[in-house]
This record gives structure tokens, C-alpha cells and sequence, in this order.
């Protein structure tokens, strides 16, 4: 049987989601209750690998397993084996072609920014933070250069694995709410640091360093070394991974988070 789970976490808490010798990371949690839960080892493949200190609103993993469980076990089983920073919000039966990476149409990150002179303290490793005054309309004016199918080789950590730096950026928004900046980014897939990267560029256009059209300039160059330094990861949601309805996976209900103070309700 194979099963499908949406799993929201706190990234600060964690070393990333990616499996590691020092069996501290959101994988290596999941995949010990599970296990507990199902009698049995538990591999699971995940929609993204998302860094340390990266936050999912709407991870999607899935995993096989010859255990038989009410959909119940799979959640509130599984979530009295977790810390407090991870849990399941679903399981769903799913057909054995599904896979939460392969199957998966677009993801959506979204970056939340605060921009203030004094650092936060209770949204502290939630957000991210910049202490200049930043041009919203400058940097959405910017972003609009990304959008499209394009080679982001420019925002790509050198760490990246993926066969190819072409990805298309479907949507690229940016909100401001007093001295909170929600950026929002939907793509068939994203490269290693490429978010984290691009906020780094509109913050440079934000403060006046270089104007909008530099971003276009930096995507043309497809060289690392002429964006800005990748911005902190505090700020980064995975937010969403869609789907083919056809699959009939359930809905998240925190996706719809939109500014911090939402964060620390």
C-alpha cells in the first residue's frame, strides 16, 4: 500500500528534511514514528528537500508499506511520536504511479520579509529581516523579469544537484503589510538556494544599490557571482505543491497563511 501525508514543520528546529548521519532531520523524525507506528521500516520520498531552518507549510511525502492502519493512525498515531515541531495534518490512500516529487504540477514558496531597523524577537527565526528601508514597488518592478521559462544558473547555490538550471517561474507577487513583506513564488521547480538568492537581489534593488532592471542583467549573466548573497532562510515556506485533482489528495488548511503575525498564533 502505498500512502500519502501532508506534514507542516518548523525548520528552525531541524537540520533540513534530507536523511543525515546525525538523525536530526524532519525525514529521519517522520520516518522513526512511522515505522513505530507501522511495525516496520518506513522510506518516504518528499515533494522538496527544503533546507535547515526552512519552514513547510505543505510538505507532501509518501511512503509503501505492507502495515495495514486506519488513516487516523497514520496522523494522530504518528503525531504522539513527533516533537512539537512536526506534524501530520493528513493521509491519503494513493494509487502506486503517485509520487510526491514526480507527480507534483508547480510548488509555491513564499518568503516572509520583515523590514524594520530593530530585529524581531517573537517571530525570531520565522522571518526574515532586513534593517534599511526597503521600495516595495522596486522590487516588484524587478521580479517581473523573472518570470518565464528561463536558465536561473544566476541563483543557483553551487551546491545544487539538478540536471538542469531551466525552470519556469509562473508567478512571482510581492505584499506589503506595514513593515511585513510577503514575497510569493510558483514554479514547475525550484534550484537549490533559488528563492533564498532572488529575495537577496530584491533587497539590493529594495535599498537603491542597483536598480530593477539589474535583476534582468543577473538572470542574462547565468553567473552566481554577479547576484546578491543568499538572504537568511528564516523566512521560507514551503506553502504549497499542487497536484493533479485526479489524485484526490486532501487540502491544507495553514497554506493560507499570509503574514507573520499568523505565524506565531
Amino acid at each position: 500500500m502505498k500512502i500519502a501525508i501532508g506534514i507542516e514543520y518548523d525548520g528552525s528546529r531541524f537540520h533540513g528534511w534530507q536523511s543525515q548521519p546525525s538523525g536530526d532531520t524532519v525525514q529521519d523524525h517522520l520516518e522513526r514514528a512511522l515505522a513505530s507506528i507501522a511495525g516496520e521500516p518506513v522510506r518516504l520520498a518528499a515533494a522538496g528537500r527544503t533546507d535547515a531552518g526552512v519552514h513547510a507549510l505543505a510538505q507532501v511525502a509518501h511512503f509503501e508499506t505492507a502495515a495495514v492502519r486506519p488513516e487516523s493512525a497514520w496522523v494522530r498515531g504518528v503525531n504522539t511520536l513527533l516533537a512539537q515541531a512536526v506534524a501530520v495534518q493528513w493521509a491519503a490512500p494513493v494509487a502506486e504511479d503517485f509520487h510526491a516529487r514526480y507527480s507534483a504540477i508547480s510548488r509555491t514558496y513564499r518568503y516572509l520579509l520583515y523590514n524594520h531597523p530593530v530585529r524581531p524577537a517573537l517571530h525570531y527565526g520565522r522571518v526574515g529581516w532586513f534593517h534599511l528601508p526597503l521600495d516595495a514597488d522596486a522590487m516588484r518592478a524587478a521580479l517581473v523579469y523573472l518570470l518565464g521559462e528561463h536558465d536561473f544558473s544566476a541563483f543557483r547555490s553551487s551546491e545544487c544537484q539538478a540536471k538542469s538550471p531551466v525552470r519556469v517561474l509562473r508567478s512571482c507577487k510581492l505584499e506589503q503589510h506595514g513593515a511585513h513583506l510577503r514575497f510569493e513564488f510558483k514554479a514547475n521547480g525550484f534550484l537549490h538556494h533559488m528563492v533564498r538568492n532572488i529575495v537577496g537581489c530584491a533587497v539590493y534593488v529594495g535599498k537603491g544599490k542597483h536598480p530593477p532592471h539589474w535583476l534582468a542583467e543577473v538572470l542574462a549573466g547565468r553567473d552566481r557571482r554577479l547576484a546578491a548573497p543568499t538572504f537568511a532562510p528564516d523566512g521560507l515556506y514551503l506553502a504549497d505543491v499542487e497536484y493533479a485533482p485526479g489524485w484526490r489528495l486532501p487540502a491544507f488548511e495553514s497554506s493560507r497563511l499570509v503574514f507573520p503575525e499568523q505565524v506565531a498564533a
